[in-house]
């Protein structure tokens, strides 16, 4: 039971980390210079996600449906987060296929706040020996940098550095990026720009919004996802912001897709963590080791 129960809410506190995007970095964004057009193709489409991420992160909140694939497991989410202070988010998933016990397709609500992610697996864990009658299991971003090393520095500080723009950034770091055209997304007319991420590439490429140690880092954690490139698609809208991502890629584990849509900017997020009474520690359930 500890092990289904545990994998079930490590691929819910990695998946929201996708869905939101994958780099962990400042959300300073740009101050819309270089918005001009030139006669560079290349150079019009940077100029134009340079205000879609200073846009974009102004905004701070915004709703947010998705689904993430990888290693045959699929996750959708849908709910509503706020990234003005660290990262606040009340988000439904539901996971399946991929042979993991526990993706059964039932809907479970999770909590995400500046410190921790909280995930309620009813009664399979309040009747389990090892849940001791709670509802809710806590996993600790502090707790799980201590129990996974490295890769559990990587999620916290992406989980408390999370607002939509980071992949718009990351795109506008690589210097590599073209219009696709017009498109329609969900009712909105929308521009589709596109671009290829070399992950060996990462580290040395120059952004004003992500430091030499952010790129590095996530150089490192793609790597060692067994990640040599990344396909990354945005969809801008009139306003500017943000509507629509899909991130590509092949893996270790198999092929990585991950598609979110963006509504809603502005609206209120109020997320509380459940009752310390019905709440259990991550590491109080899974086995030692």
């Amino acid at each position: 039971m500890a092990v289904r129960i545990g994998t079930r809410a490590a691929a819910a506190v990695g998946g929201l980390a996708l869905l939101a995007g994958l780099t962990a970095c400042g959300s300073d964004s740009g101050d819309g210079e270089g918005t001009k057009k030139s006669g560079d193709p290349a150079k019009n489409a940077i100029a134009a996600l340079q205000l879609a991420s200073q846009s974009t992160t102004k905004q701070h909140s915004a709703k947010v449906d998705g689904t993430t694939a990888m290693a045959g497991m699929t996750s959708t989410m849908s709910g509503s987060m706020d990234w003005s202070n660290g990262m606040r988010a009340s988000m439904n998933i539901t996971q399946s296929g991929g042979g993991q016990p526990g993706a059964s397709g039932k809907a479970r609500e999770a909590r995400y706040t500046p410190d921790a992610m909280f995930m309620n697996l009813g009664d399979e864990l309040a009747s389990s020996p090892q849940g001791k009658g709670k509802h809710w299991m806590k996993y600790d971003y502090a707790t799980l940098v201590e129990k996974a090393g490295p890769s559990g520095k990587f999620l916290k500080d992406q989980m408390q550095n999370t607002d939509p723009s980071r992949a718009v950034q990351i795109l506008i770091a690589t210097g590599k990026v073209r219009e696709v055209g017009k498109e329609d997304v969900r009712g909105t007319k929308a521009t589709h720009y596109t671009g290829v991420v070399n992950v060996s590439e990462l580290a040395q490429m120059q952004s004003k919004d992500l430091s030499k140690q952010d790129l590095l880092d996530l150089q490192q954690q793609l790597q060692q996802s067994g990640m040599e490139t990344e396909t990354i698609d945005l969809w801008i809208d009139g306003d500017n912001l943000l509507v629509k991502k899909r991130e590509q890629a092949d893996s270790s584990q198999g092929k990585f897709d991950a598609t979110v849509f963006y509504s809603d900017y502005g609206t209120q997020v109020t997320v509380e963590e459940p009752p310390a009474s019905d709440t259990i520690n991550f590491e109080d359930v899974m086995p030692q080791g």
